[in-house]
């Protein structure tokens, strides 16, 4: 069963997904049960991915990166997921961020901060989303001021991948009490050895173990001037348009994961016998098989189809809104009915079913929750 064939991928992304396919077969299955059990941060893993050109390889070539485009991104975080979402957000956050220090940033900013992590010496991360906050992205209470030639920041953090373990952040913080919201907030390069920065890992996850998130406290946080990002007053906006090129391939994180769902569910009924037959001789699980292909083929064909449309700019936060939440929504279908097929073996720990499980209750929430994603997809669709 190759559910993630590549009939849907553009001829420019089939090389990177072989790659990822043959990574995540030889470092991503062997070690996702144990990663889980012990929820610790996989740098064994990572530094294995870092090998093999897998990790932070979006970034440009003249910056030392790969310039992988969105395609290939999409169809590695396809095969990452399905072997283990954990590892594979690992692997995927080890860059989270920097694009923004490409695309807005100056030359200074760009070979001090994104060059090491093209090259796979340093990591980073974005800080966002508060203890209190997720969604509202003109609702953040993290402030920044400036004091001669330094920002000096206030506030928490939370939900930070990489928050400990990087060696700087993207850092979104309000900067403005303006009647426009949504011009009242910038974006910042901070140093996590930067005095007043402190981070702890979040305690244990239900899912996603091998990832880890931290909660950041900024306390008069003090950088250089010029850690500033772009202009004074324009983060909101260049984070919005990050996250449309991200919630796109968080779709891919549901389509890997809905793979996952369907091997599990489809192995296990053609493997077990009742009343004289296997499971999958009886028309109700068949049709629960054929239910689960109906919503993760129609949800692959959207995020390929909204792939296209993200690239080329076309209306890209609502094809994105599109994807992510097909996708995501589909893995939380298959996983469901792939565990009401499993029957009482579901919760078994050592079960990869039961680990999809609890892992695809996390896309649906970060990039913005679906329900936010309805709401781009109103206001956005053609009238």
């Amino acid at each position: 069963m190759d559910l993630l064939d590549e009939h849907l991928l553009p001829e420019d992304a089939r090389g990177a997904k072989r790659e990822a396919r043959e990574f995540a077969a030889e470092h991503i299955e062997p070690n996702a049960a144990e990663c889980f059990e012990r929820g610790e941060y996989p740098w064994e893993v990572l530094e294995a991915g870092m090998d093999a050109g897998l990790v932070a390889q979006d970034i440009p070539e003249e910056y030392g990166g790969r310039g992988l485009s969105l395609h290939e991104v999409l169809a590695i975080a396809e095969e990452f997921y399905r072997a283990d979402a954990g590892l594979a957000l690992t692997l995927q956050l080890a860059s989270f961020g920097a694009d923004l220090v490409v695309e807005y940033g100056t030359d200074e900013q760009i070979e001090t901060f994104v060059r090491p992590v093209a090259e796979n010496d340093q990591l980073t991360g974005l800080a966002v989303s508060e203890p209190e906050t997720g969604s509202d992205l003109a609702g953040m209470s993290t402030t920044a001021r400036k004091e001669g030639e330094e920002w000096v920041l206030d506030g928490e953090k939370y939900w930070i991948g990489n928050g400990v373990e990087a060696d700087w952040l993207t850092v979104y913080a309000k900067t403005g009490d303006g009647e426009d919201r949504y011009g009242n907030y910038s974006l910042f390069v901070v140093p996590t050895d930067a005095d007043g920065f402190e981070a702890e890992h979040i305690p244990e996850k239900m899912a996603m173990r091998a990832s880890k998130q931290a909660h950041i406290v900024f306390d008069e946080c003090r950088i250089p001037a010029e850690n500033l990002v772009g202009v004074e007053g324009t983060g909101f906006y260049m984070l919005a348009e990050f996250f449309n090129k991200g919630r796109l391939i968080v779709g891919g994180h549901g389509l890997g994961l809905a793979a996952a769902a369907i091997e599990e569910a489809s192995a296990f009924v053609h493997d077990r016998e009742a009343f004289g037959r296997t499971v999958d001789e009886f028309q109700a699980v068949q049709h629960d098989l054929a239910d689960m292909r109906l919503a993760f083929e129609s949800a692959r064909t959207l995020v390929w189809h909204a792939a296209d449309r993200v690239a080329g700019t076309d209306r890209p936060g609502y094809w994105a809104a599109l994807a992510k939440t097909a996708a995501t929504e589909a893995a939380v279908e298959c996983a469901e009915t792939a565990m009401e097929l499993h029957g009482g073996r579901s919760i078994l720990a050592d079960r990869r079913i039961a680990r999809v499980y609890r892992d695809v209750r996390i896309p649906v929430i970060y990039e913005g929750a679906n329900a936010i994603q309805r709401n781009l997809i109103y206001r956005h669709a053609p009238r």
